[in-house]
């Protein structure tokens, strides 16, 4: 299984399986002299991690990454940096009664068919828990960012469950860290707690929408045609597993607006270019334009259910299928700090190449 690798500069390798032994990431490119321990990303796995409220699965995992190269006395040294978390609360055996079926909605299928041998344990490769290494990885690129621009913020947060959408006036930045869904609108976390609660305990799951903005992104990042910075995030955001939609700006909602409305008109302000609204979420031609960068992804719900459901065996007969174990309800509320994690990735890489292609930004203006 190739293809296990992304970015460009910046470059991360994540091994290892949901039921293996441990896994992980392997970091290339983070420049050096970057302050960097255990205790930054652990920040950011905490956030991830499994087991901390009932709308999450109750699977117990610690999430604790150890960097076991490339790093001395604190510090990045510019070489290939290990990450490593190690799993301690696997249940295999929950996975025994699906060991010759394929859960409908899930990658099991697929896994088979290409490669002819799956990890039905917890699904391997296919399993949200792959995304601990990405969080790992993505810890490493937010400290890289920090020393090269400080003030720029990443902040993901969820804006739908099911049906279910935030109220856009009840917009508060501070509410995101306040509830279990990561949410800015406190109403409809109250609202959500109900609905999901409901659905966790007839045994089903719900998608999601999880919108992550990068504040006070500098102009310029990203390239003409093929090496948009748009393309890199929505390429980093439609691999995280799950994830069935991904949309910059506006969106599909493009679609709905005239050229007039979509336009967003520009005026010179006291420190540079400013924008009258931001339907192109920060990013026009592939190229950062100053203003915030957002982009939105949809989860599916989660496949792994327990309710009765049609399949097949891997010797294609006819079969009924229920999944044990446990799983999320809602995969969408740990897919948010997922998604910060590969907007940093994205956003470091093409801090590098901006950097070693233009240096400083080359078209002054005013």
């Amino acid at each position: 299984m190739s293809m296990n690798s992304f970015g460009h500069l910046f470059r991360v390798t994540t091994w290892g399986e949901s039921h293996g032994p441990a896994l992980g990431a392997t970091v290339d490119g983070c420049p050096p002299n970057v302050p960097l321990d255990a205790g930054m990303l652990q920040h950011w796995l905490d956030m991830r991690k499994p087991g901390q409220n009932k709308y999450t699965t109750q699977r117990q995992e610690a999430d604790e990454v150890e960097i076991l190269s490339g790093v001395f006395e604190g510090k990045t040294t510019g070489t290939p940096i290990q990450l490593m978390i190690r799993n301690t609360d696997q249940r295999s055996k929950d996975y025994s009664d699906i060991m010759e079926k394929f859960r409908p909605g899930h990658a099991d299928i697929t896994y088979w068919q290409k490669y002819g041998i799956r990890d039905y344990r917890g699904g391997g490769r296919s399993s949200a828990r792959e995304t601990a290494a990405r969080v790992a990885a993505g810890g490493v690129a937010r400290e890289a960012i920090k020393a090269l621009v400080p003030n720029l913020q990443i902040t993901g947060c969820m804006v739908q469950m099911g049906p279910h959408k935030v109220n856009r006036d009840n917009w508060d930045w501070e509410q995101i860290a306040r509830n279990p869904f990561w949410t800015p609108d406190a109403q409809a976390a109250s609202d959500w707690a109900d609905y999901l609660d409901s659905l966790r305990k007839s045994g089903n799951s719900v998608g999601a929408v999880v919108e992550v903005v990068a504040r006070n992104a500098p102009a310029g990042l990203g390239a003409p045609v093929y090496g948009k910075i748009d393309t890199d995030i929505a390429a980093a955001m439609m691999s995280i597993n799950a994830v069935k939609g991904v949309e910059i700006g506006a969106g599909f909602g493009a679609a709905e607006l005239t050229g007039e409305d979509n336009a967003d008109e520009i005026y010179m302000g006291n420190n540079g270019p400013t924008f009258s609204s931001n339907h192109a979420g920060g990013i026009l031609g592939g190229i950062s334009t100053g203003q915030d960068i957002v982009c939105r992804f949809a989860v599916k719900p989660t496949s792994s259910i327990l309710k009765t459901r049609k399949t097949i065996t891997k010797s294609g007969e006819q079969a009924e299928i229920i999944t044990k174990g446990r799983h999320d309800p809602c995969v969408g509320i740990r897919a948010v700090p997922v998604g910060e994690a590969m907007m940093a990735c994205v956003i470091l890489d093409h801090l590098l190449l901006h950097r070693g292609l233009i240096g400083e930004n080359q078209g002054a203006i005013g």
